[in-house]
This record gives C-alpha cells, sequence and structure tokens, in this order.
C-alpha cells in the first residue's frame, strides 16, 4: 500500500478567517508572526497554557494551513506555513502592529521575553 502526503493547499479566506476567529489561534499566530518559529514549550508559557490545550489548537491549524511544524528530538518547533499566501501574512503583520501594547499580545510577548530557559538555552534543546 503506498501512502501519498501532499502539503496542504494554502488556505481559502473563510479557512484562514476561521482559524482566527479564535482567541488562543490568534495570539499563538500573532507569537510566532513575531518570532518567526516558536517551541511548544515556548507557547505554553507565553500564552499561559497547559500543553495538551495549545498542541490542540496548533493540530487545528496545521490542519487549516496556517502553520507547519517540525520535530527536533523530543521537541516539535511551529512556524506560519511558508506556503501562506502574501494575502494573509499581511493580515497577521498588520494585526501585530495594531495590537501592539494592548492587553493580552503585550502580555504574551512580555511573557516570552521572559521566560527562563528558552529553547536556545536549555528547555527544548
Amino acid at each position: 500500500m503506498i501512502i501519498h502526503i501532499f502539503p496542504p493547499m494554502e488556505p481559502d479566506p473563510d479557512t484562514f478567517f476561521a482559524a482566527l476567529a479564535h482567541p488562543l489561534r490568534l495570539r499563538a499566530l500573532l507569537l510566532l508572526q513575531g518570532e518567526g518559529e516558536l517551541c511548544v514549550c515556548e507557547l505554553t508559557h507565553a500564552l499561559d497554557v497547559s500543553q495538551p490545550m495549545i498542541s490542540r489548537h496548533l493540530a487545528q491549524l496545521r490542519q487549516a494551513g496556517v502553520v507547519s511544524d517540525r520535530r527536533r528530538g523530543q521537541w516539535v518547533y511551529y512556524r506560519l506555513h511558508e506556503h501562506l499566501p502574501d494575502w494573509a501574512r499581511q493580515v497577521l503583520a498588520a494585526t501585530l502592529s495594531g495590537v501592539a501594547g494592548q492587553v493580552p499580545y503585550a502580555d504574551d510577548s512580555a511573557a516570552l521575553a521572559n521566560m527562563p530557559n528558552r529553547p536556545a538555552t536549555a528547555c527544548c534543546a
């Protein structure tokens, strides 16, 4: 039996905006927009949620074609999907710019910046 795994198609506007409709997914996406790539442990810390909760939302974003992941040992890192259309990237960039300094987005960024043992040092290496 041959199994073909195709990369997800780029999301259409309905799928993309539905992915942004949940506050936790939007907050995670804005962190990814600002940081480029984050480990699940960084997202759990910054968003103050459990690993199963963030993983469930990240799986929905991955299925929608909005993010992609990569494994490094036991750790999983997420980033915006490389095939995310320019219009979708522009929406995220404008949203990040528009909410700069607002709660909870500023708190998320501050929590991430103050996270001890970030992956580059010890957490996920």
